[in-house]
């Protein structure tokens, strides 16, 4: 049963890499326009001040203070080790996205509703969520045993990590490329991360 789940879990980090690796190719040769365009358009058929309002709200559940807030408290916890966890994999995912921007330089959207420093691909709010967020709904999935209450809290964690990265791109600060491949580059590191953990080779 485990080496089944561990085939399922490395499948799943297989497909989320090569979702990666085509649209960083798509990239390169300047062919994202369609599919940004496409779902940028789509999207602005909803807008209005309050839904405006409601995902400038939504994205900064992923902005460094409030990810270093929650990191600072999770210190409370009676189990040490996952203030450990949680600091080290938000360092990370950090230090990876900001290495993938200045290696691709890619600039943001021009129209952008909020302002916003730095290069546009892999999203970092999108990266961050996915990582942070993630390992919160792992972090439930092993601490708590109501599986109606397992799952109800999973849910919500994943539900809140896709209006992130939907926030980014309506907000204009990033093309949905950039939010596609931040969540798959970003749960295939957390697969990584979290089997070192499970192996105890983070402690």
């Amino acid at each position: 049963m485990k080496k089944q789940y561990l085939s399922k879990r490395w499948y799943l980090f297989s497909i989320l890499i090569f979702i990666f690796g085509l649209i960083t190719f798509l990239l390169l040769r300047e062919n994202l326009s369609f599919i940004d365009d496409t779902v940028y358009n789509f999207i602005c058929k909803f807008r209005c001040n309050s839904l405006t309002y409601i995902f400038k709200v939504i994205s900064n559940l992923a902005s460094p203070i409030v990810l270093i807030l929650i990191t600072v408290l999770s210190a409370l916890l009676k189990d040490k080790k996952y203030f450990r966890m949680i600091s080290l994999n938000l360092v990370i995912v950090t230090l990876l996205n900001q290495i993938l921007k200045l290696i691709f330089s890619r600039p943001r959207p021009f129209d952008m509703i909020i302002k916003e420093f730095g290069y546009s691909f892999p999203s970092g709010h999108s990266m961050a969520s996915m990582a942070f967020y993630g390992l919160i709904a792992y972090l439930i999935y092993k601490n708590i045993d109501n599986k109606y209450k397992k799952w109800i809290y999973i849910s919500i964690v994943f539900f809140v990590i896709f209006l992130i990265g939907l926030s980014r791109i309506y907000l204009r600060v990033h093309y949905a490329s950039d939010v596609i491949a931040g969540f798959c580059l970003s749960l295939s590191y957390l697969i990584i991360f979290i089997t070192c953990y499970a192996s105890n080779r983070i402690k």
